[in-house]
Parts: C-alpha cells; structure tokens; sequence
C-alpha cells in the first residue's frame, strides 16, 4: 500500500510503498532535484494494485537466477518508460540512471532476451495478471470515487461501458521485422486496439504487419474478445457496448 504523511518538524512530505523500490522523501529544498519523478507514481500504483507481483508469478519461469531481475519488475520498468514516452528498449536508461528513484533496472539486453522469450502461453498469463490488477483498481475507484466517469457522444453521456477499436499506421523509415507497405501508400505496421473511452484505458492490442487491412472481422474479434476480458466480471456482463 502507498502511504503519505507529512513531517511536522521538517515541513517535508514523505512517501513510503512497499516492495524494493526506494523510499522518496519530497523537499522543497532544492536538493537532490529529480527528472521523470512522476513516473515513479506509476511504479508504485503498479505495486499498489499487485501488477507487479501478479506479472512475477506469470513469468517465473523465466527468471535466470535468484539473484537476478525479476521478470514482472522488468515488464513493468518497460511500461512505465513507454508511458514516459520512450519508443525503443534503450530508453530504459532513463530509469536506469536513475536508481535512487526507480531502483535497479534491467539491462538492455536482460530486456531484450525477455521479450525474445515471450510466448503465447505466457503473453495469456501477462494479460490475466493486468485483468486481476485492474479489477483492484476499479474497486478502490469505486470504494472512493463512487463509479467509473462517464462516457459521452456529441456532448450528450452514453450509458454503460463504451469500448472504441481503432487502427493506426506506424511508419518506418528503414526496413524492419514484419513491416510492409500500408493501405495509405506508407511504410510500417497497422497495429489494432482497443480502448475504453469512459477511462482512456488500453485494454488490448495486436501487432499487424503494415497490410493488414483496416476491416479485418477475426482481427476485431480477437482485439475485442480480449477486451472484453480485461474488464471485471461485475461490470462485464451487460455493460460493455461497441462503438
């Protein structure tokens, strides 16, 4: 659990989370000045709801040795920097040379063999483990907020659960694995997801080679089917709705 107080004596305000990552303490010093700070909070809301963890026992198996990274820490060192707006694994740096903040990180390498390691079997246990951390999540929305906000239309709220699927070209500039020609006369991938819009969640994905087509019924299916599962069994059945 992430606990906040603040210190009567110092004027500081301090923050302690469980797990190995480093305790932070807040001044308004001028000292010991951080960049990315708020990417920690990911870090730690990851810890919080048990992402962290859940991902660890899915990929267990893929742990080296017991000194070493931890497979569910790695994963989500990975989406924490793409939520910071990294692009390539080398921008794990950022993190890295900053260990009093993150703590350690994997290697570029150590990341690179994980996802290289990566099967469908264990892609299913990754996806499982954010469905339980996400069902935490909107619990402790719903204990404090009272509901998930509310999605509109032209202006006008839509009942229930909206789930929006959309396409996106991703251009290349150089040749690289599975990318092709697109539809729009580019060069790249035509990757599909799907997101929530009553939150901006990304519930699911899959990757797609650049001619892929924009109306591909299994391709929706899958994207969808796995959506669907992403959301909690209380709130599944009878609320969500396809734009």
């Amino acid at each position: 659990m992430l606990k906040v107080y603040r210190s009567r004596v110092e004027g500081t305000c301090q923050v302690k989370a469980t797990g190995t990552l480093p305790k932070i303490i807040v001044t308004a010093g001028g000292r010991g000045v951080v960049g990315h700070a708020g990417a920690r909070l990911l870090t730690d809301v990851a810890e919080a709801v048990g992402l962290t963890g859940a991902c660890s026992d899915a990929l267990a198996g893929l742990r080296q040795r017991r000194g070493g990274h931890d497979p569910g820490r790695v994963v989500v060192d990975l989406a924490v920097m793409l939520a910071d707006g990294g692009e390539a694994i080398c921008d794990l740096a950022v993190l890295r040379d900053q260990a009093q903040l993150f703590g350690p990180v994997a290697s570029d390498p150590t990341a690179w063999r994980l996802l290289s390691n990566l099967d469908e079997t264990m892609l299913a246990k990754v996806r499982a483990a954010r469905a339980q951390a996400r069902e935490l999540a909107w619990a402790q929305r719903f204990e404090t907020r009272g509901g998930l906000p509310q999605a509109t239309a032209a202006g006008q709220p839509v009942p229930g659960l909206v789930l929006d699927l959309d396409a996106s070209i991703v251009l290349c500039h150089s040749e690289k694995e599975s990318a092709t020609a697109t539809w729009k006369k580019t060069f790249g991938y035509h990757p599909l997801f799907c997101f929530l819009d009553n939150t901006r969640e990304a519930l699911s994905g899959m990757l797609r080679e650049g001619r892929a087509g924009s109306n591909t019924a299994a391709d929706h299916i899958t994207v969808l089917d796995q959506a669907l599962a992403q959301i909690p069994d209380p709130h599944r059945h009878g609320t969500a709705r396809r734009s």
